[in-house]
């Protein structure tokens, strides 16, 4: 539990108010990671601004899929469950149980895959990664501003999710979540067998 003293919904103004409208009408709820966040609210919404920079370019399914692939490298159930309510808005939860559960054998492209294997790379040892990495993702058709974008993305949510890991942020469920769905996305899927890599734990 946080000893952060976060604003509550009904204390909020201003920017922290806005940031917490934002969470109202995407997630239905405000999760403790926004409040906590929203201590700086300037920062968090330069932040967020960056995330719908790289979303808007990228594509909102590769963008929630290297979401997903890099938030379960870090370990956080809180970008997890989040972007798992998230996701549920452009495909369906069999679908997204199945990525949950292992993406590797979820019927996605080989291109997706490659996508989600690179943001557990990035996530989990960057400092091995080289050009076979990015070369991999341009063979499969991949230009080199979409490269940059999810090498982006990836990089961002360590931002938020290291920062909440951090912070000790209570973690919230979001409503109307399946037993099921909510499970799949907080069994840790270690170790992740990456192509150069092998296994990571």
């Amino acid at each position: 539990m946080t000893i952060l003293r976060m604003t509550t919904e009904a204390e909020a103004t201003g920017l922290t108010a806005q940031i917490y409208d934002d969470d109202r009408r995407s997630l239905g709820y405000v999760p403790s990671h926004t409040k906590a966040m929203s201590l700086n609210p300037e920062a968090f919404l330069a932040w967020e601004s960056l995330t719908k920079a790289i979303s808007s370019s990228l594509g909102l399914r590769r963008y929630e899929l290297v979401t997903l692939a890099a938030a379960q490298a870090i370990g956080s159930s809180h970008c997890r469950l989040a972007h798992g309510k998230k996701t549920l808005s452009i495909m369906s939860e069999e679908e997204l149980l199945a990525i949950a559960r292992d993406f590797h054998d979820a019927g996605l492209s080989e291109a997706e895959v490659a996508m989600m294997d690179y943001a557990v790379e990035l996530c989990t040892d960057a400092a091995a990664m080289t050009d076979a990495d990015t070369q991999r993702l341009r063979d499969l058709g991949y230009s080199d501003r979409e490269i940059v974008d999810i090498t982006m993305a990836a990089a961002a949510r360590n931002f938020i999710s290291r920062s909440v890991l951090a912070m000790a942020v209570d973690l919230d469920v979001p409503r109307e979540m399946s037993e099921e769905l909510k499970s799949a996305l907080l069994t840790p899927l270690f170790p992740l067998k990456v192509p150069g890599l092998g296994s990571i734990t």
